[in-house]
């Protein structure tokens, strides 16, 4: 993921239209209100450059696939040359799975409902939302998740 910079000229409008200037070096802590305006602007920059960066992959992506014949004279190499694009485009289709999550992330933050965990209401501590900017639930409801999910494939 692209690492969050801030600048004072980097200003974008919140979710009331009022531009929030981060101070430089920003991170969000616990000493401060949770996901006040700092933090709601901080995430969502961090949410805008993530999907910024995989558009751009996805485009280079798409450039070199326009620009490259994917015939191959030899057969093996035909056949590692498919192989390496089909997990290309594998990839690329993740992203645009992650884009979704991306854009319901930063729809959250507009509604007020980012930081805050679907099942049990309860606050996701910063450091998930830090290692994992579009999760939804608090690692617990989230292991609970995975449990239930597991058990129920067992079935």
């Amino acid at each position: 993921m692209a690492t969050f910079v801030s600048s004072s000229e980097d200003k974008a409008p919140n979710a009331k239209g009022a531009r929030i200037e981060l101070p430089e070096g920003y991170r969000p802590s616990a000493d401060e209100e949770f996901m006040g305006p700092l933090q709601q602007e901080y995430f969502r920059r961090r949410l805008l450059d993530w999907k910024k960066e995989i558009l751009s992959e996805a485009e280079g992506t798409l450039a070199v696939l326009q620009s490259e014949p994917l015939r191959e004279p030899d057969l093996n190499d035909r056949a590692s040359s498919e192989t390496d694009w089909s997990i290309e485009l594998r990839t690329r289709d993740r992203q645009r799975k992650l884009i979704a999550k991306i854009d319901a992330a930063i729809r959250r933050i507009d509604e007020g409902e980012y930081g805050y965990c679907e099942v049990t209401g309860e606050p996701i501590s910063l450091g998930r939302l830090e290692a994992r900017p579009i999760a939804t639930m608090t690692l617990e409801a989230q292991e609970r998740h995975e449990r239930q999910e597991k058990v129920s494939r067992d079935d």
